[in-house]
């Protein structure tokens, strides 16, 4: 949500703990028939001074003993950031991520892509945010897209998770092309946008990964009812095996669309080459399964906040909008549980009454 990012400064924490050891344990979990819990995409890693820098809170920012991740931590004092080195015109951004276990509502955790601070008035976005959670509750997330300033028509996914992010590393990656973009958790492709449905609104422009932890108690959890508790402070996310490929571009020196469209031209035909590219029927089933069972916000049934649809939406499925409240979120009546395979869509819960009608506006 780009109104509520943190102000970045380079204020931080007097003298906060520092994360020597990091525990790699990866638990690979598929949806329904989703290929692989294997790391069939072939990503490949690197170092984190490879290709990041801090960004804000650097003492907030523990790179790990392996030079291969590190821990931001949000405490009272400030939260934490890094960037990438460079900016990438369409590229795979990735990560295996471990969220902070405990109390940690009001805590936003957010990795994603912008070009804000080069494109202040047209500026593009692709975001993965963790919404802070509640013990005892299922973790709650969401992806957004904004492209060429198109701020005001957030395009908002809400779901669940279907595993506790804090116990092990999971893999989120985005994949920005100039066709489409995939969001994916572990391999399972969990939302597609294509350019020929969004039309003006997609992202066109080079952008750098960022990753964040900072407070966001006025919205993130239960629309915010519920705040950050520094009582359990520090709040540390992990991050390792990070992947960056793409076509890195300075947009301050090569102005002109076409030219960056010239200079990206192999890398961009690599990224289409690559598996994780497109989505197979194997995994578009799985995409299928996970947003009938865990997405419980769609901006597209939103016809309170959209009266006129935006232009991907106009097409849709009648049975599942009927699932969905005017409001875009999901209705009363069903479970997010495995469902028999003579009722494929029973209908999960209704997250607005079961949640204290979380994430309110």
């Amino acid at each position: 949500m780009v109104p509520n990012r943190p102000n970045i400064s380079f204020l931080s924490s007097p003298s906060p703990p520092l994360f020597l050891v990091m525990c790699c344990l990866v638990l690979f979990f598929s949806i329904g028939t989703a290929e692989g819990s294997s790391d069939t995409f072939g990503i490949t890693t690197l170092p984190f001074f490879d290709g990041f820098r801090p960004l804000f809170g650097d003492a907030n920012c523990a790179p790990s003993m392996d030079g291969r991740g590190v821990s931001l931590l949000l405490d009272r004092f400030t939260g934490a950031g890094f960037i990438s080195s460079d900016m990438y015109q369409h590229g795979f951004y990735s990560a295996k991520i471990k969220l902070p276990s405990n109390y940690t509502a009001g805590v936003v955790v957010a990795f994603y892509t912008s070009n804000g601070d080069v494109f202040e008035k047209t500026h593009d976005e692709l975001d993965i945010e963790f919404l802070g959670n509640i013990r005892g509750r299922k973790w709650r997330f969401q992806t957004n897209v904004y492209g060429n300033g198109s701020t005001q028509r957030g395009r908002e996914e809400r779901y669940t998770l279907w595993f506790d992010p804090t116990k092990n590393f999971h893999r989120y990656s985005i994949l920005w092309t100039p066709d489409n973009v995939i969001f994916y958790v572990d391999e399972v492709p969990i939302r597609e946008i294509k350019k020929v449905a969004m039309g003006g609104d997609y992202p066109t422009k080079p952008m750098s990964l960022y990753a964040t932890i900072w407070d966001a108690s006025d919205w993130a959890t239960s629309g915010g009812r519920y705040k950050v508790n520094y009582k359990y402070a520090p709040f540390v996310a992990r991050f390792t095996d990070l992947s960056l490929e793409g076509c890195s571009v300075e947009p301050t020196v090569v102005k002109s669309a076409a030219a960056v469209e010239d200079i990206c031209f192999d890398a961009v035909a690599r990224l289409r080459s690559r598996t994780f590219s497109g989505v197979t029927s194997a995994r578009r089933t799985a995409m299928r399964r996970f947003r009938q069972r865990y997405m419980y916000y769609y901006y597209c049934y939103d016809s309170v906040r959209y009266p006129v649809p935006l232009p991907e939406c106009i097409a849709f499925d009648p049975i599942e909008r009927a699932r969905y409240h005017d409001t875009g979120r999901l209705k009363f009546g069903g479970s997010h549980k495995r469902q028999s395979r003579h009722s494929v869509d029973s209908g999960p819960v209704d997250y607005e009454n079961s949640y204290d009608q979380a994430d309110a506006r």
